[in-house]
């Protein structure tokens, strides 16, 4: 069977259709340009975009046939970062960044991946640390695509 191409990503809700099949991916395998992807049942689908794109959890991916394919978020291993006050949260947030470490910002926690220096870290700064296992959809920072137009340095 000859590998299908992925001709379109619609986004979660799409009300398009039913999938005939699915991809679960982690966050890193979902951020994504050209790769050839293996779908739950075996079957292979390539993705070649002319930029790099985030697949959301539970967007779908149309294929040139007309079929889709629904994108899974992978749960991963985590730290759930909590502070004691938004203010602190705010900081925590800063030296997370401060690392180039990638980051999941909500209102009340950040989620990171897990790593015990950055741990330590934050619980020297007083963060309680909780191990997760979750879907992860970190941030991306301004800095991503410097050849594009729109980069954050370009844009006047």
């Amino acid at each position: 069977m000859p590998t299908l191409r992925v001709t379109a990503v619609l986004p979660p809700d799409h009300g398009t259709g039913m999938p005939y099949d699915v991809i679960v991916l982690e966050h890193d395998a979902r951020r994504l340009r050209r790769k050839l992807l293996q779908l739950q049942h075996g079957d292979e689908v390539m993705v070649d975009f002319p930029q790099t794109v985030t697949l959301a959890d539970r967007s779908a991916l149309q294929l040139e046939d007309g079929r889709l394919v629904e994108v899974i978020a992978a749960e991963e291993l985590l730290y759930e970062v909590r502070a004691s006050s938004p203010g602190h949260l705010v900081r925590l947030a800063w030296h997370i960044g401060n690392r180039h470490t990638s980051a999941q910002l909500e209102a009340d926690r950040i989620l990171i991946k897990r790593d015990h220096v950055l741990k330590t870290m934050l619980e020297g700064l007083g963060a309680s640390v909780v191990n997760v296992s979750e879907p992860f959809n970190a941030e991306h920072g301004a800095y991503h695509s410097h050849g594009d137009q729109g980069h954050a340095l370009l844009a006047r």
